[in-house]
């Protein structure tokens, strides 16, 4: 399970929930979670690749910053994404390198919904016994 729809939790946005055994692939199947929630991340090609640098004192931010980089990146740039690469580090920050490879937006892609954000209502990150988990909502 990449992500899991939390139907209960939101009416007018998307909530989900997403774990991995790791932090890097706790962001990565978020990542995941939010592109695949705009459009359907098969009928994504893999044409361009982008590369984010992102640092942050506190890990929950740091995933805020990754996902409203998506998001932004499918607004301003016209960019979306079906494959994510992610290697967190922690010096005296939480530090992120993210590789995103995805295409343009074009007719040959299945779209689903228009995430204008990602919220902080119960956004968290949490530790569990496989690893990390992750609430997020996308506000649509």
């Amino acid at each position: 399970m990449k992500y899991k729809i939390l139907e209960e939790i939101a009416t007018a946005d998307v909530a989900f929930e997403t774990e991995g055994t790791t932090l890097n692939e706790l962001f990565e199947n978020a990542a995941f979670a939010t592109s695949d929630i705009m459009v359907d991340v098969k009928s994504v090609e893999p044409k361009i690749t982008k590369t984010i640098r992102l640092m942050h004192r506190q890990l929950d931010f740091l995933l805020f910053d990754l996902l409203a980089e998506i998001i932004y990146l499918k607004d301003a740039e016209t960019i979306l994404f079906s494959n994510f690469k992610v290697e967190i580090t922690k010096h005296k920050e939480y530090e992120l390198k993210a590789t995103l490879i995805g295409d343009n937006i074009n007719s040959k892609q299945e779209m689903r919904n228009d995430v204008k954000a990602v919220t902080m209502h119960m956004f968290k990150i949490e530790n569990t016994k496989k690893g990390f988990k992750a609430t997020i909502i996308l506000d649509l």
